[in-house]
């Protein structure tokens, strides 16, 4: 199995998390690493995770099992 690596330009780093957006909603849900890759979500790694900031008015649902 290949590791997945950070979506971020530049990163190399391992992937720990899985990034979506609802632009209709406002909204990026930040989850554990998906099982599979998907071309509509971004893969994170640990400090790009903790990074994460979304534009004025956005809602971050962060899963619970992101929480250690």
């Amino acid at each position: 199995m290949r590791e997945r690596v950070c979506s971020k330009v530049g990163c190399a780093r391992e992937a720990v998390s899985t990034l979506t957006y609802d632009y209709g909603d406002q909204m990026a849900a930040l989850g554990p690493l998906g099982a599979v890759g998907d071309p509509h979500a971004h893969d994170l790694c640990a400090i790009h995770t903790d990074r994460l900031s979304v534009p004025k008015g956005w809602v971050v649902v962060r899963h619970e099992t992101m929480r250690a």
